[in-house]
C-alpha cells in the first residue's frame, strides 16, 4: 500500500483573476479567495465597481487589485491580461464569471444583435482571456481555469434561446480544454449556476422567487452568491488536481428534481 499523500488545500499567495467581479457572483469569488490569502485581481467592466470591491478586501485584510476590463474586446483582453501577469509576477487561477442577461424571441427583429452579443460576452470572451492567459499559467504550479455557466445550458427556458446557446458552448468549450491543456497540469472545470440572488435576478418579485424556488428546486430556495463562490474555490485548491473536465450544477437540486 502507498503512503498517504498530504494535498493542500491552501490558495495562500496564489494570483486569481475574477473577471465580472464588481457584482454577484464574482464579487463573492472575490471575496472568498482573499479571505484564503489569495492575491486576488478584481476586473470588470464597470471600474469603479470594481474598484469598491477591492477597497472591501483590503478593508477585511485580505490583498486585491481593481482592474478595468471589457471581455467584449479582445485587444482590451491581451492588452488586461498582459499588464495583471506583469504587475503580479505571473497569473495561477483564473475564473472566467463576467456574464449579461438576454432574452429576445426567436422572430424578434433584434433577435440577431442579441445573439451576437450573448455569443461575445458570454462565450468567446472564455476563449479570449484563457488564450492570453496560457502563457502564465502554464508556468504556474497549480494553474486552474473556473467557467462560469447556467444550468440554461443543460435546460431551457423560453425567450432565452441566445443566453443557453452561449452557456452551452461554455460546457464544450470547458470539456474540450481540459482535454487540450491537460497535458500541461491546466485543469478546466466548469461551474453551472441555478437560481441565484444576484443583480441578475433582483428584478424578480420576491414571492414569484419563492414560487419558482418551492416548485423547481430540492432545496426550496434561491442561492446565495457566496454558495457558488465557495465551489469555484473547490475546484482551484492544489488538492483538486484530479478533477478536470466537470459541469457541475450548483443549483439547490433544480436539475435533480423531476416535478
Amino acid at each position: 500500500m502507498s503512503d498517504f499523500k498530504q494535498l493542500s488545500r491552501s490558495v495562500q499567495g496564489l494570483i486569481v483573476l475574477v473577471t465580472g467581479a464588481a457584482s454577484g457572483m464574482g464579487r463573492a469569488t472575490a471575496h472568498v479567495f482573499a479571505a484564503e490569502g489569495a492575491h486576488v485581481v478584481v476586473t470588470d467592466y464597470d471600474a469603479v465597481g470594481a474598484r469598491k470591491v477591492a477597497e472591501e478586501i483590503a478593508a477585511d485584510g485580505g490583498t486585491a487589485k481593481h482592474w478595468p476590463l471589457d471581455v467584449a474586446d479582445p485587444e482590451f483582453i491581451n492588452m488586461a491580461v498582459k499588464d495583471i501577469a506583469e504587475h503580479f509576477g505571473g497569473l495561477d487561477i483564473l475564473i472566467n464569471n463576467a456574464g449579461i442577461s438576454v432574452r429576445a424571441a426567436i422572430d424578434d427583429p433584434a433577435y440577431d444583435e442579441t445573439w451576437t452579443r450573448a455569443l461575445a460576452v458570454l462565450l468567446s470572451a472564455h476563449q479570449r482571456i484563457i488564450r492570453a492567459a496560457l502563457p502564465y499559467l502554464r508556468r504556474s504550479k497549480c494553474p486552474r481555469i473556473v467557467n462560469i455557466a447556467s444550468t440554461e445550458a443543460l435546460g431551457a427556458t423560453a425567450l432565452h434561446s441566445a443566453y443557453s446557446a452561449a452557456k452551452a458552448g461554455v460546457t464544450g468549450l470547458t470539456r474540450s480544454l481540459a482535454v487540450e491543456l491537460g497535458r500541461d497540469g491546466i485543469t478546466v472545470n466548469c461551474i453551472c449556476p441555478g437560481p441565484i440572488a444576484t443583480a441578475m435576478t433582483a428584478g424578480i418579485l420576491d414571492e414569484h422567487k419563492q414560487v419558482y424556488a418551492r416548485r423547481r428546486t430540492a432545496l426550496g430556495r434561491y442561492g446565495d452568491p457566496e454558495e457558488v463562490a465557495h465551489m469555484t474555490l473547490s475546484l482551484c485548491l492544489p488538492a483538486a488536481s484530479f478533477l478536470t473536465g466537470a459541469v457541475i450544477p450548483v443549483d439547490g437540486g433544480l436539475m435533480a428534481r423531476n416535478a
